[in-house]
């Protein structure tokens, strides 16, 4: 179980956890085609189909292994391959990516987010912690968060344990004073606890936990985690 006592900081995942991540990328890879539409037409034509695109992305993965843990140069160079194979000119993939980048940053919030969001970081440092390529500032919400790591600028990723240690170490705390959030059981849960954090898993659509040995504290929504956050703040009898 949890031990709120404990708790000096907090690390959050965001896609997914705050927000569903898919949503916003469908947004992003239409904007993206409706600008190689204008812009690179043979591009737009020859891979408008989400097959394409994928195949499109899973060659640059072959290609480029060492572009894994960074999404952003992952997709900006999956743009270049599509411009060239079309016959486009393949320095559009710049202005063609900051399309595709702006959009993304547009999110719908879970709508328990930003109110957990609030209580958090009114009560500790809040370090984002991602795998992916939201940029919390051009989100919005910045002013809630003490740092900010993702896996493109630290190098590694979750559930490697040093992202982890890095993020209380951002939080100038011990490992084990912080509280991991996330909503994936393996990257987030799994590796936050390996790496000596504490971990709660937000697991709003109530799948199964996939490891060996207990989960830990799972629940539903972050109302509920913040629900169980404010018996800190009561004065014990």
């Amino acid at each position: 179980m949890l031990d709120i006592r404990k708790i000096k900081a907090i690390s959050l995942d965001l896609d997914d956890t705050l927000w569903p991540v898919w949503p916003t990328i469908a947004r992003a890879e239409q904007a993206l085609h409706d600008w190689l539409g204008v812009h690179a037409p043979m591009t737009a034509e020859l891979f408008s189909s989400p097959m394409a695109l994928r195949e499109i992305r899973d060659s640059m993965t072959v290609q480029r292994p060492d572009l894994a843990g960074d999404l952003s140069a992952l997709r900006r160079e999956s743009i270049r391959l599509a411009l060239r194979r079309a016959g486009d000119a393949p320095q559009l993939a710049e202005p063609a990516f900051e399309v595709f980048f702006a959009e993304r940053q547009r999110v719908d919030f879970y709508d328990d987010a930003l109110a957990a969001l609030a209580f958090l970081s009114g009560r500790f440092p809040v370090v984002a912690l991602t795998n992916g390529n939201a940029d919390v500032h051009r989100v919005g919400i910045g002013h809630h968060f003490h740092a900010a790591i993702s896996a493109r600028e630290f190098g590694v990723g979750k559930p490697d344990p040093r992202i982890f240690h890095a993020a209380a170490s951002a939080a100038q705390v011990q490992p084990g004073d912080v509280l991991h959030i996330g909503d994936d059981a393996t990257l987030d849960a799994l590796g936050a606890t390996n790496a000596g954090l504490q971990a709660v898993w937000i697991n709003r659509a109530g799948h199964a936990w996939p490891h060996e040995g207990p989960a830990p504290l799972t629940l539903a929504s972050l109302t509920q985690l913040c629900a169980l956050l404010s018996g800190r703040d009561r004065p014990g009898p």
